[in-house]
């Protein structure tokens, strides 16, 4: 079903355009007002997702996302941002593909650290809308990813990311189909801040991963198998078992991820004092996790939690070369989402 209206109806979600300044918005809301949700057609970013909790039924915010344009064209903290066609860093702004050297930032002296790709300032447009009593389904498409378009990238990508908002669920899609002549190097992630509505000391993690990413100073992952680290060497990063925050201060990748029921991955946040808990779920990659320390706002005020197809600067792994190639005509997708299990009280 095209176009924004979705033929919902008064027994059905609902969606409204908006805006967030001058920058359009898409919201979704359930019929009894239990559910809401915004994104921005920039970067088809999600800003806010809110879920009916307790006893009197009033919405909580679970993300801590850009709050006004300012926030969203700034990009501070990639809040939220879809991380597309490379999640995290690109090491020294370079990387060797198909026999050539590319530049993402060419000409630029001193610090040459570039985060999650374009994809997050990306124009998207609403495509298709489908609304049902209880879930909203939201496609939204950019075809902005073309030779000359981003310094370095000279390859063709249309992206499409699909949001399906339910009464406690939150799932998105990105599907990446090459448009071009050539393989593209291509992986995707997103960058959630999650929030129980208290700061992050408070709660607790846990993460069914074995293996920590090691990284050098400039959080670029080691060479080779010198990146793998088990975690029954390093306690401290190890949240198999929950674990409360406390100061931890986390700026890493976790691998080999055990999946539960349902063939999924999740990862919990959750409250000790209230018992409420948010999953983060995905089917495959890796988990990167970011305490928010380095933010202008409200550092350490909500935990990202970050579902990623491959670890940091994938394109200068080789022994990642294959699961970054997208060949001419192919499509890949990548899935993930976050359930919220609410408060006992």
């Amino acid at each position: 079903m095209t176009g924004g209206g979705g033929g919902a109806t008064a027994d059905t979600f609902r969606i409204a355009e908006g805006l967030l300044g001058d920058e359009p918005t898409v919201s979704v809301s359930a019929p009894d007002g239990a559910v809401r949700a915004v994104l921005a057609l920039r970067g088809a970013t999600l800003l806010s997702w809110q879920v009916a909790s307790g006893a009197a039924g009033h919405l909580t915010e679970l993300t801590d996302g850009y709050r006004d344009e300012a926030e969203l064209r700034s990009q501070d903290g990639v809040r939220a941002g879809l991380l597309a066609p490379f999640p995290n860093r690109v090491a020294d702004g370079r990387y060797h593909h198909g026999g050539h050297d590319h530049d993402l930032l060419p000409g630029r002296l001193g610090d040459r650290t570039v985060y999650h790709g374009f994809a997050r300032e990306a124009p998207f447009r609403l495509v298709a809308a489908t609304m049902t009593p209880d879930s909203a389904r939201l496609l939204l498409r950019s075809t902005s990813i073309r030779p000359g378009r981003y310094p370095g990238y000279p390859f063709a990508l249309d992206l499409d990311v699909e949001y399906t908002v339910g009464r406690h669920e939150l799932g998105v899609g990105i599907r990446a189909t090459n448009v071009g002549e050539t393989t593209a190097p291509y992986a995707a992630g997103w960058h959630p801040y999650f929030t129980l509505s208290r700061p992050i000391h408070d709660l607790v993690l846990q993460i069914p991963a074995h293996t920590l990413i090691r990284t050098d100073a400039s959080l670029i992952p080691l060479p080779g198998k010198n990146a793998l680290l088990p975690l029954d060497r390093c306690p401290d990063m190890d949240f198999r078992a929950p674990r409360k925050l406390g100061d931890a201060v986390i700026d890493a990748c976790f691998a080999d991820l055990v999946p539960g029921s349902g063939a999924r991955t999740e990862t919990v946040l959750s409250d000790p004092a209230t018992g409420a808990e948010l999953r983060v779920w995905q089917h495959s990659g890796y988990l990167h996790v970011f305490t928010g320390d380095t933010l202008a706002r409200d550092r350490r005020g909500s935990i990202a939690l970050e579902p990623v197809e491959v670890p940091t600067d994938a394109f200068n792994r080789p022994e990642l070369a294959t699961a970054v190639s997208l060949e001419p005509g192919r499509r890949r997708e990548f899935r993930f989402g976050v359930a919220y299990v609410p408060s006992l009280h």
